[in-house]
């Protein structure tokens, strides 16, 4: 917005720089290419009433200056004055053909911004006690959904949740992740535990990859991670299929990695073979966060090539925010991450991310 406001004063800038060369040169020397440039600089920033204003400030400077070098003729004035006026009235058309296409654009980007929320909404800030916060940071500045998904759903066996990554991407991730989601929503509330839940899934990217054919019939698959909380939200069950691991963060900032106990492929992949479908139960203590993510934080890499390491930056992110104030809720810690990977990068965003902080609230000692 500071960069906006200053560049709006081009325009003027280059009146003044033509005004200047005029003074420091010869009289035979004319500084009309210029002021013919400012009318043109002023179309894409300022209103239309600031490009006619400038239009007709360079008309009466280069008229001043013309009379002043005492060349204000029908070749060096007359001529140059109808050159001003044409160059005004073609930057006022630039300016309202620029108008148009940002109109085009702002409703393009609401029209993304709603199917974003059509299909990957933004889980609720709070189901119970636990606290949500959710982020989506697209690898690409115009995209606003990819191939990564966060899913939160209170179900009739407790809070159940999803992150996952599609492989692939443009429009048939997304077709995937609507898949993810559609079947996740309807067999959260109906399958009684998490391996139920998972074959659910595993059935309905089947089938979504047989209607699509081809390479993402073969080779179409999801990571995923997988997980429910207790009633009392004593306790976090998970499955791990071929994801990054989730990371603990106590209330005292301590970080621990819930790494699975056994290794199992990503969803979508059981025309290979069978696997097992561990589920690993961890604590989940009173002042817990627990921070899931995709890939596109794990695999972020700095200009040496060294990857982005969450359960070591989290803790100090986690202090840093302790010396400044109050612990930080769910969606401060998601934003320090977001700008810690940031910084990590250089600002290059390599690949999609998809992050999800769950957290249980510090326990009310009683009176």
């Amino acid at each position: 917005m500071v960069q906006l406001r200053r560049a709006k004063w081009i325009p003027l800038g280059v009146v003044v720089l033509a005004v200047v060369l005029d003074l420091v040169t010869p009289a035979g020397v004319t500084s009309a290419p210029l002021l013919i440039a400012a009318p043109v600089a002023a179309a894409p920033l300022l209103t239309l009433r600031g490009i006619v204003a400038i239009g007709a400030f360079s008309m009466a400077v280069h008229a001043a200056l013309a009379r002043y070098d005492g060349t204000f003729g029908w070749q060096r004035g007359i001529a140059n004055q109808l050159t001003l006026l044409a160059v005004t009235v073609l930057a006022v058309l630039i300016h309202r053909a620029l108008e148009g296409q940002d109109a085009r654009t702002r409703r393009a980007r609401h029209i993304a911004a709603v199917a974003q929320s059509a299909v990957l909404p933004r889980p609720p800030s709070h189901l119970g006690e636990l606290r949500i916060a959710a982020r989506y940071v697209p690898a690409e500045n115009e995209a606003t959904i990819g191939g990564d998904l966060y899913v939160v759903q209170d179900t009739p066996h407790g809070v159940r949740m999803m992150v996952g990554d599609v492989r692939g991407k443009g429009l048939g991730a997304v077709s995937a992740v609507c898949a993810d989601l559609g079947a996740f929503r309807y067999a959260a509330d109906e399958a009684e535990d998490l391996p139920a839940l998972v074959t659910a899934l595993e059935r309905a990217l089947l089938r979504e990859g047989g209607r699509r054919g081809g390479q993402e019939r073969d080779e179409g698959f999801t990571t995923a991670l997988i997980a429910e909380f207790a009633e009392d939200l004593g306790a976090v069950r998970v499955v791990n299929r071929g994801h990054p691991p989730p990371v603990l963060l106590d209330a005292e900032g301590r970080a621990t990695v819930l790494e699975p106990s056994e290794e199992a492929p990503p969803l979508g992949m059981s025309v290979l073979g069978t696997w097992s479908c561990p589920v690993d139960t961890f604590p989940f203590p009173s002042g817990a966060t627990l921070i899931c993510y995709t890939d596109g934080v794990t695999e972020a890499r700095d200009e040496s090539g060294v990857f982005y390491d969450p359960a070591v930056r989290l803790p100090l992110l986690f202090h840093h925010r302790a010396l400044i104030g109050d612990p930080a809720t769910p969606a401060q810690i998601l934003h320090l991450l977001i700008e810690d990977v940031g910084h990590h990068t250089g600002g290059r965003i390599q690949d999609d991310q998809a992050l999800l902080a769950l957290h249980r609230p510090r326990s009310r000692p009683y009176a």
